[in-house]
């Protein structure tokens, strides 16, 4: 692995109409967060992502998720200045940023410096315990923020199915293992009880059944949108567009704008497949983006498209869709929920379950060579990843290990790193 000196990123190359849809809705989005949480002062809460944010939207609760707020954060280029708060704070230089930036937001206490002039008190934080420092950064948050955090259990998964996203969809009570289903399944009814109790905002199960099915329908046309990139020669959409076609709807899962963009973004990538149309001016090789995405530098893809013909096809975000989110409810709405949420970093970041997807994603995609996020201080992002190398190349498939992170450009250069990445693709006779 390779740690390259710094430089600022790129932006990326938009094609598709509904990508300048789906940023400008989050940008009123944002702005509307923004006007309920600082102007009005309505009760909020912070999250992980792989947290049950289903509960805040039935119950009109405005959620700030923190892997969101760090990619803000990174995108407005403070994640430098505040790695080095945390720095002088005395904080371990083997921290997570992509967890603790928001903490060194809070803890630097700098209207003036931070994005919205930083968050105030939120009724509750929320986070799953998959890893070690989560209970740190959450415990030390809400301390500093006046709050109170709502740990959910990540237990032991002892059932192993390498092959779980043939089965999630329908066998999910088996393949997710329903002890661990019933446990969160409390710890939610738990978390509704508090968010009752603080806020006199009430669970309505009915809409929670209809947000339920919502999600279904959406979570299906970007199945099928990922389907059709992965079978498709040329690539129709690359991965800076595949990202917030999946990623803002998946924030906002379940609304009807949700679900209309998604569907848009099914048909307009089924136009540019009948078109015949492709990422950049050509396609020599098919790769695949391993990892969390590069926010503060969505340009490496597009360069790397646009001066050797190397197209990502494929990253985690919009494949994941189907088998994770796609539930047959069978009644249990809060249990197909608890089935979701269980299992999603697990499935993302541990073996046998992360490795047997990709191989299979890849497989699907007729993929060439794989690049590999490995951020040297996020420790769940490296949990998986020599297995999955080692699975992919047994499959045939090379893999280029990145040491970066996903937030911090502190150690990043744009130009140094497309030319690290086209070298081993020399390397491995692919150019």
């Amino acid at each position: 692995m390779s740690t390259i000196t710094h430089s600022s990123g790129q932006r990326s190359r938009k094609d598709l109409e509904c990508t300048a849809a789906a940023t400008a809705y989050q940008r009123e989005f944002v702005t509307e967060l923004k006007k309920r949480v600082i102007d009005a002062g309505e009760p909020f809460a912070i999250a992980q992502a792989d947290t049950p944010h289903e509960i805040f939207h039935v119950m009109d609760i405005p959620l700030v998720t923190n892997q969101w707020w760090s990619a803000y954060i990174s995108a407005k280029q403070l994640s430098n200045h505040y790695d080095q708060v945390l720095g002088k704070l005395g904080y371990p230089a083997n921290r997570c940023r992509y967890c603790s930036l928001g903490l060194a937001c809070t803890l630097d206490n700098n209207p003036r410096v931070a994005p919205w002039g930083g968050l105030p008190k939120p009724t509750v934080l929320v986070a799953r315990l998959t890893c070690e420092c989560i209970e740190h950064v959450f415990s030390q948050w809400a301390t500093a923020l006046g709050s109170e955090f709502f740990p959910l259990e990540a237990p032991g998964w002892q059932h192993k199915d390498p092959q779980w996203f043939r089965n999630s969809n329908e066998r999910w009570d088996e393949v997710f293992e329903q002890r661990r289903i019933e446990l969160l399944v409390r710890e939610m009814r738990e978390l509704i009880a508090l968010l009752e109790a603080r806020t006199g905002r009430k669970f309505d199960e009915d809409k929670f059944l209809q947000l339920m099915l919502a999600i279904n329908e959406q979570e299906g046309y970007i199945a099928e949108a990922a389907e059709m990139i992965g079978a498709a020669r040329p690539c129709p959409v690359s991965i800076a567009e595949q990202m917030p076609n999946t990623m803002i709807p998946q924030w906002h899962r379940g609304s009807p704008w949700a679900v209309a963009h998604a569907r848009r973004f099914r048909d307009e990538v089924k136009q540019r497949i009948a078109a015949g149309v492709g990422v950049g001016s050509r396609e020599r090789l098919r790769l695949m983006w391993i990892g969390a995405g590069l926010w503060h530098d969505p340009g490496f893809y597009s360069a790397l498209e646009d001066q050797y013909g190397a197209v990502f096809v494929w990253s985690m975000y919009m494949p994941f869709a189907g088998p994770q989110y796609i539930r047959e409810l069978r009644d249990r709405p809060m249990h197909a929920l608890a089935s979701r949420i269980c299992s999603m970093n697990e499935v993302l970041h541990l073996p046998p379950w992360m490795n047997e997807w990709m191989v299979s994603e890849a497989q699907r995609c007729d993929i060439d060579a794989a690049v590999m996020l490995v951020p040297p201080d996020n420790r769940l992002s490296q949990s998986g990843t020599k297995i999955t190398e080692h699975a992919l190349a047994r499959a045939g498939i090379p893999t280029l290990a990145l040491s970066a992170d996903m937030v911090s450009a502190k150690d990043w250069s744009h130009e140094r790193m497309v030319q690290h990445v086209a070298g081993f693709l020399r390397q491995e006779g692919l150019l």
